[in-house]
């Protein structure tokens, strides 16, 4: 598999989306594989709604009501994303495995994976005394969403050199 990656037209995805803690190269060939390429989301707000981790909507007239994720989107890229959304719930820090995932990356995938990581878990902190700790998980899964369409769209841009 990681020979098919280091070929595959995407693998500057795969490497960058590996910057994010909780992806390692099984998940992010994973996020690849199930989303193809990024760039067809216009919004991480689409790629969200693809994934299924947007709300319900009940409104009629002025009144709106907001339910649970719809789970209409693609299963394995909700699982996969939620699984990574737990290690959000750890302080932030870079070390061992994922220094080394960042050591060859371009500092502006590097930055945006330290922003996500700070951004993330400052999120599950928030909404775990809130809501509870799996609502709160699921919330940090469609944050970090955001974040690898956000990155799709940073290595499509050509901000990331051909490091992989």
């Amino acid at each position: 598999m990681r020979t098919c990656a280091e070929t595959a037209s995407q693998r500057q995805v795969i490497a960058a989306l590996q910057a994010i803690r909780g992806i390692g190269f099984l998940t992010a060939v994973t996020l690849v594989a199930e989303a193809g390429d990024l760039r067809r989301f216009g919004t991480a707000p689409q790629f969200m709604a693809y994934v299924g981790l947007v709300p319900t909507e009940h409104s009629s007239g002025s009144s709106h009501h907001r339910g649970s994720i719809t789970k209409t989107g693609n299963s394995l890229l909700r699982h996969v994303l939620g699984e990574a959304a737990h290690h959000a719930r750890h302080v932030p820090r870079i070390q061992g495995t994922l220094k080394q995932r960042q050591a060859s990356l371009p500092e502006p995938v590097v930055a945006l994976a330290w922003q996500a990581q700070l951004r993330l878990h400052a999120r599950y902190r928030y909404l775990a005394g809130r809501i509870g700790p799996q609502k709160a998980l699921t919330a940090v899964a469609r944050e970090l969403a955001g974040f690898v369409w956000a990155l799709g769209q940073q290595v499509a841009e050509g901000e990331v050199a051909a490091t992989a």
